[in-house]
C-alpha cells in the first residue's frame, strides 16, 4: 500500500476538520491513518479521574471498550508519554498530548507483517496524526460536548463543572520549569483549585483551600483564583498579589469566610523561589528524590482574615521540585480512621519522584494512593501541584525523542 508523505497527511488533516464538528474527528482521523497505511486508528480520553481511557465513536466504527490505566498499552503510552507496540507489531499506542497536557492515547492498527512499525515515514506520520488530532481535541472542545461527554464515566456535580472550567492546563512545561497539578475527588470537588503563570523570567504559582464544601466552596474558590489573575496580569508583585487577593476576600466574605492559600513566585535564572503562607500547609522540597526541607517560612492567618503572613524565601538547584497540597492530602482517613499524614505523603512522594516517571504521572499515582488510603471515598478535596525547576522535566514529557529511539 502506497505511503503518503506525512505532513501532507498531517496538512490535510486539519484542512478536513476545520469546518467539522468535534463528533467527525475520529472519522477524520481514521480517514487519514489509512493514508499512512494503517488498517485503522481511535482515539481515547483520559477520564478527569486519570484511571480509564474512553473510545471515541464514529459511524460505522467497531465497537470498543474503555481500558484501565493501570496494567495496559494504552495505559503505559499514557503514563509514560511513550509509544507502546504489541508484541506482533500490529498496533501501536501514541500519547494523545497537547502541548504537555496529556489527554489520552491514539492507538492505529496495522496488518500482519506489514513492518510499518520500522518504517520511518510511517512512524513520522504516526507522530504528525496524533499531534494533530490532540490539537483538534483541544480546539473543538470549546464548540460542543462531544469531548466531554466521553470523559465522564460518572456524573460530575455542579461545584466539579466549575472548579475544572477554572483550572489551567494541568500540566505545563519549558526549558526552565515543569508545572504539574491534580485535584480529587475528581467528579466532586469543591473548594480546592490552582494557578500558574509563566512568562519569560517567572513562575507564578498559588494553591487555594476555600472554607467549606460544595458550590459555596467552589464559589469562593472562584473569586480567590480571579481575584490572583488580575492582579497578576496587571504586573503586581507577589506581595501585591496576596495582599489585593486578602482585600478581595476580606471586603466580600470575610470575616466570616476564608481561603487558605500559598502564592509563590520563582525566578527561572537562579532559582530564588519566594512565597507566602496563608493558613496553608507548608510546601515540600524534594532534592535528590529525598524530601530535604519542609518550606514554613513566616506563615499568616488565610486570605480573608487580614493578616496573610510575610515573605519568605529559598534558593533551589538545578533539579530540585517543590509540592504544594492542601489539606485533603493530609488529613485523608482510611476506613479504620488512620491518616494519610505528612510521613506517608514524603514517602510516596520521594519513591514517585525517585521512579523517573513524568511530573504529572508522579501526582497521578499520589492522588491513587491518597483515594486508595481513604477507600475511594475523601472527606474533602486533595490537591497537589508539583513545580520542578531545571530538572529533567521536559524530557520526560517530550515524544519525539522517545520516537526516535523506537526507529533506531
Amino acid at each position: 500500500m502506497a505511503v503518503d508523505p506525512a505532513p501532507q497527511v498531517s496538512g490535510d488533516l486539519l484542512a478536513a476538520a476545520q469546518f467539522a464538528v468535534a463528533d467527525a474527528v475520529p472519522g477524520l482521523l481514521t480517514e487519514h491513518a489509512r493514508r499512512l497505511g494503517a488498517l485503522d486508528a481511535a482515539i481515547f480520553l483520559i477520564d478527569y479521574a486519570q484511571r480509564l481511557l474512553t473510545p471515541l465513536p464514529r459511524p460505522g466504527g467497531p465497537e470498543r471498550q474503555a481500558v484501565g490505566v493501570e496494567g495496559t498499552l494504552a495505559g503505559r503510552a499514557f503514563g509514560t508519554v511513550t509509544p507502546q507496540w504489541n508484541a506482533d507489531g500490529t498496533l501501536v499506542w501514541m500519547p494523545l498530548v497537547e502541548g504537555n497536557e496529556r489527554l489520552g492515547a491514539v492507538v492505529f492498527e496495522l496488518a500482519p507483517d506489514s513492518a510499518l512499525e520500522k518504517d520511518e515515514q510511517f512512524l513520522e506520520g504516526v507522530r504528525s496524526l496524533t499531534a494533530q488530532a490532540a490539537e483538534l481535541v483541544v480546539t473543538k472542545a470549546a464548540y460542543g460536548d462531544f469531548f466531554e461527554f466521553y470523559r465522564r464515566p460518572e456524573p460530575m456535580s455542579v461545584a466539579s463543572e466549575l472548579a475544572w472550567q477554572l483550572l489551567p492546563p494541568l500540566t505545563f512545561g519549558c526549558d526552565a520549569v515543569v508545572i504539574s497539578g491534580a485535584l480529587a475527588p475528581a467528579y466532586d470537588v469543591g473548594g480546592d483549585s490552582f494557578d500558574y503563570g509563566v512568562d519569560a523570567t517567572t513562575a507564578r504559582i498559588a494553591v487555594f483551600d476555600a472554607m467549606g464544601h460544595g458550590l459555596e466552596a467552589g464559589l469562593l474558590a472562584t473569586v480567590a483564583v480571579a481575584a490572583y489573575r488580575n492582579a497578576r496580569r496587571g504586573r503586581r508583585d507577589l506581595g501585591g498579589t496576596v495582599a489585593f487577593v486578602e482585600e478581595t476576600i476580606e471586603a466580600r466574605f470575610g470575616p466570616e469566610r476564608f481561603v487558605t492559600g500559598v502564592l509563590a513566585e520563582l525566578d527561572l535564572e537562579s532559582g530564588c523561589f519566594r512565597w507566602y503562607r496563608c493558613g496553608h500547609p507548608a510546601p515540600l522540597l524534594l532534592r535528590g528524590s529525598k524530601v530535604v526541607k519542609t518550606l514554613w517560612g513566616n506563615g499568616g492567618q488565610p486570605l480573608g482574615l487580614g493578616a496573610p503572613g510575610e515573605e519568605a524565601e529559598e534558593s533551589l538547584e538545578p533539579g530540585d521540585q517543590v509540592v504544594f497540597f492542601t489539606d485533603g492530602v493530609i488529613e485523608a482517613r482510611s476506613p479504620d480512621g488512620a491518616f494519610f499524614g505528612a510521613d506517608r505523603l514524603t514517602d510516596l512522594v520521594s519513591r514517585a519522584s525517585a521512579g523517573g516517571n513524568p511530573p504529572p504521572e508522579t501526582l497521578r499515582r499520589l492522588v491513587h494512593s491518597i483515594l486508595d488510603h481513604q477507600a475511594g471515598a475523601l472527606q474533602d478535596d486533595a490537591t497537589t501541584v508539583l513545580v520542578e525547576w531545571r530538572g529533567q522535566g521536559r524530557e520526560s514529557l517530550e515524544i519525539d525523542e522517545h520516537l526516535r529511539r523506537n526507529m533506531s
